[in-house]
């Protein structure tokens, strides 16, 4: 008896251990919008917490675009207007080595900003490489990492594409809550806990994010809305912008399926509003 009390005592204090190391070695923050306009006070805000009105400078990752060139120019355009001084980017490419001087101003930027465009484009060019590396670096020594509408998606581990497995030639978006069409692939695991969806109440994507919570019980769940952002710094989340942020759970891990559709009884769903903050992990 007493060995099982010392072997359980180890093991909660490894796992506590885990869990401090883990939100000591993360000194940064994320800044999620959901796609959209981004208003001018939320451009404010994000470069104020950046702290990069008059020193460190931002680098743009254009990559998630189809025109890449063309955003890494609008995005100067935007930053510009808010006073800031300094802003580059590069266009890396699949496939192609990085310079390493790019990616040295990608570790030392004080804001990283990943335009919008397709998710899975992006991860394709960044996924197991020395850009995604440097990436993670930044956001450990203290740098916003932000991103908009592929940008927000690109943040967590699970990363939702917006295929659809069993329907991938509709164009009705999500109609149903099925299983095993909701396509997920690896992002970046910024956030490895959280599966982010977006542009999410404008284009009424609650069913796609309500078969992911299902399937996924071990993910929080959120869904940001256009013009709208969540700010994370560890373990909390804080609502900015115009609109609504939805949070779905699935602690339970209920899920039944019958002829394809999915289930569950023990789902929590929440709807914050601007100034709201709420916990990533319980």
């Amino acid at each position: 008896m007493k060995r099982i009390l010392l072997t359980t005592a180890v093991l909660g204090f490894l796992i506590l251990t885990a869990c401090m190391n883990e939100n000591t070695r993360v000194r940064g923050t994320l800044y999620i919008i959901g796609g959209g306009e981004r208003t001018s006070g939320m451009m404010k805000e994000l470069v104020d917490i950046a702290g990069i009105r008059n020193s460190g400078y931002m680098f743009v990752l254009p990559m998630a675009s189809s025109v890449p060139d063309s955003a890494l120019l609008w995005a100067r355009e935007d930053f510009t207007e808010t006073g800031m001084k300094i802003i580059t980017g590069f266009n890396f490419r699949q496939g192609e080595t990085p310079p390493g001087s790019q990616l040295d101003s990608l570790r030392n930027a004080s804001l990283i900003y990943i335009s919008g465009g397709d998710q899975s484009r992006f991860m394709s060019v960044v996924l197991n490489t020395s850009i995604l590396d440097a990436i993670h670096d930044a956001y450990k020594n203290g740098s916003v990492i932000a991103g908009t509408s592929a940008g927000a998606a690109v943040m967590s581990r699970k990363m939702i594409t917006g295929n659809q497995k069993k329907h991938p030639d509709t164009e009705e978006g999500f109609i149903t809550i099925e299983d095993r069409n909701v396509e997920l692939i690896e992002g970046l695991g910024l956030l490895p806990d959280v599966i982010i969806d977006q542009h999410f109440i404008k284009r009424q994507r609650l069913n796609r994010l309500v078969a992911a919570a299902i399937e996924n019980p071990d993910q929080l769940c959120a869904g940001i809305d256009e013009s709208t952002a969540i700010v994370v710094k560890g373990n909390v989340a804080r609502v900015t912008g115009e609109g609504q942020v939805v949070v779905i759970r699935n602690s339970a891990g209920r899920k039944t399926i019958q002829d394809g559709l999915l289930g569950s009884d023990k789902l929590e769903l929440s709807v914050y509003l601007p100034g709201q903050s709420f916990k990533l992990r319980r």
